[in-house]
């Protein structure tokens, strides 16, 4: 066991620096910190480091989902790195662990400059005073244009009326990928080293250990032997592996504790302690119920710092039990009780989702940051056995000043030229308002677009933009505001085709159902009533009978019965059936299949709108 070394009791710590990466998608935030830890000398040549995105979804989807911690020592000083997701979904993520760090990375892309997602974590840095050193990333690129991004990044920190000391950022030019870096983009070395040497220029950590102990939870993790650990930066004091501590929220009663076991983080990994002091990034076990905003305090002197806010839910969705005909066939956690708790569960380290009862017993309503956010849980939760019944997304709705508001997102699009007509015709369709269109930045034969749409309407907007731009948009949203609400947005321009029976599809059911549109299943799959199996090339439903087979008579035709042609089928995953799916439909989730439904009560809810369109 090892014990950190005493820092000084008051001022700042020479030996220590908190840094947070930020940056808009894919924008090479992790790649980045791969490198840096490749060169940080702690590692053999031919040691395999591990990634920091180490989650399965997060490997697939080639994004940051969890805001991740790892350490590095440098000339003496210990760099604590927090990784942080680019994707506006998970900003969540971001808010919370901006109080545990100094200064941060502001990671911008050598071709695209600023993006969206990029102004929202700059400001929430700005609005806590930290000052940013900005890594004009991938300029090993091509087509890179420095130039053209700091004046970007120059302007995007006078808009957001950074102060005089937070605009006089100092620029580092980087490729992650391949581990060079300099302040001149002209003249640079084959290593990281002038990004560790402006790092160790942040801001150091400010201490005062003859302060009352004080933490303020930003994380928690869970681990198979040690139970539940929070995560969170030692703001005042001291904290010992055994001492007794209070814990809570303002205005809640606090209740005593003691840690079982103290650590830092090491590279990737922990190193277990005897004591940390202030201005250390720690994570403890001994609190089984400690929560994302709750404070660590002195047992003698307990102040409790304000609880981290983040930014409300803007979308939700219905996950309930799976009552599919096919249910109980592949998951293993089927029951009301164990998804609540699983919901529940997830509560504890995601603050920016929400989950509430609803007036069905086996049904839950989780609210969340977006589609993505929370079709992230439901793959999770498939994967860990479980089954579900999950509904279309819907916006949350509020009334301010008593006007009925919904929530609307900045859209930037960038479309080849040829295209751009075709662009501005669907986001007129979805009520989206053009607040900009232009020759592309560098690029003649590519137009930028910006709009302010309704987040209903880009709800499902992903394969109508893939068509009419045969899949070269380049799309990036961010929540704006709410705003009064615009209206009816028009629906799905195609119905669904629907299985006729229960049964098993052959390819003479499906050769003869094809005809009809483009269908999502295979011969061989099974098949139940109402379950949908393909996209109507009309408007309106249509059931069709995939399970018939071919009549055997005596009569027979050279040829005829090789014939058969079966057209593949189209791709379906999670997010491609809940963007799908229209308000009386449903995806059923297990482990290994994707299905979608229509609701149980559809043909009544169909009775009704006519009878009130007719009235």
């Amino acid at each position: 066991m090892s014990t950190v070394i005493e820092p000084p009791t008051t001022g700042v710590r020479d030996d220590l620096r908190n840094v947070a990466i930020i940056a808009h998608v894919d924008h090479g935030k992790t790649t980045l910190v791969d490198s840096m830890l490749k060169q940080s000398g702690t590692f053999r040549e031919n040691q395999v480091v591990e990634s920091m995105d180490n989650n399965d979804q997060e490997r697939e989807r080639g994004i940051t989902i969890l805001a991740k911690n790892a350490a590095i020592m440098y000339k003496g000083t210990k760099i604590n790195v927090v990784d942080t997701p680019g994707h506006a979904d998970f900003g969540g993520e971001v808010e919370r662990i901006m109080n545990m760090v100094d200064g941060v990375l502001l990671v911008v892309d050598s071709v695209d400059g600023p993006k969206p997602q990029t102004r929202f974590v700059l400001r929430k840095a700005l609005e806590l005073g930290l000052k940013a050193i900005v890594v004009v990333n991938k300029i090993d690129r091509p087509n890179a244009r420095p130039d053209y991004v700091v004046d970007k990044t120059f302007d995007l920190f006078a808009d957001l009326n950074a102060d005089d000391e937070q605009m006089d950022f100092q620029i580092v030019f980087a490729s992650g990928l391949t581990g060079v870096s300099g302040l001149d983009h002209t003249a640079l070395e084959n290593n990281l080293t002038p990004v560790f040497d402006e790092i160790l220029k942040l801001p150091k950590a400010k201490v005062d250990n003859n302060k009352p102990l004080q933490i303020l939870i930003a994380n928690v993790d869970y681990d198979d032997f040690k139970g539940k650990m929070g995560i969170g930066r030692i703001l005042n004091g001291n904290l010992k592996a055994g001492e007794e501590i209070m814990y809570g929220q303002p205005d809640m009663e606090y209740k005593k504790a003691k840690i079982s076991e103290l650590f830092v983080f090491d590279n990737v990994g922990r190193l277990k302690v005897d004591q940390a002091s202030a201005g250390d990034i720690v994570m403890f076990t001994g609190i089984p119920d400690v929560n994302i905003g709750d404070t660590i305090m002195s047992k003698e002197d307990p102040i409790p710092l304000k609880p981290i806010s983040v930014e409300e839910p803007t979308v939700r969705m219905t996950i309930g039990v799976n009552k599919s005909p096919l249910s109980g066939r592949e998951g293993k956690l089927l029951q009301t009780r164990v998804i609540r708790d699983r919901l529940y569960k997830e509560l504890d380290r995601n603050v920016a989702l929400k989950v509430y009862e609803t007036d069905s017993a086996d049904t839950y309503e989780v609210c969340g940051r977006g589609q993505l956010h929370l079709t992230v849980l439901i793959e999770a939760m498939r994967r860990e056995g479980f089954e579900l019944l999950v509904g279309p997304p819907q916006v949350i709705e509020k009334e301010i000043d008593g006007v009925k508001c919904e929530p609307f997102e900045q859209v930037d699009i960038t479309v080849p030229n040829e295209f751009s007509s075709s662009v501005v015709d669907l986001f007129n369709r979805r009520k989206g308002e053009m607040s900009s269109m232009g020759p592309a930045e560098g690029s003649d034969a590519q137009t930028q677009l910006q709009f302010m749409v309704p987040t209903r309407g880009m709800i499902g907007i992903r394969s109508a933009l893939l068509t009419a731009t045969k899949g070269t948009a380049v799309l990036d949203t961010m929540f704006d505001s709410y705003r009064p609400h615009v209206g009816q947005i028009g629906n799905r321009e195609k119905g669904s085709l629907l299985a006729f029976e229960n049964g098993v599809a052959n390819p003479f059911g499906i050769n003869g159902a094809q005809d009809r549109g483009r269908m999502f299943i295979e011969p061989k799959d099974e098949v139940y009533k109402d379950m949908i199996i393909g996209i109507h090339q009309r408007p309106g439903d249509l059931a069709v009978n995939v399970c018939k087979t071919k009549q055997l008579t005596n009569m027979r035709a050279s040829g005829s019965d090789g014939a058969v042609q079966i057209v593949p089928p189209v791709e379906l995953n999670l997010d491609i059936a809940v963007e799908y799916i229209a308000e009386d439909e449903l995806v059923e989730v297990t482990p290994t299949k994707v299905r979608m439904l229509k609701h149980p009560d559809w043909k009544i809810w169909s009775k009704k709108n006519k009878a009130a369109a007719n009235a």
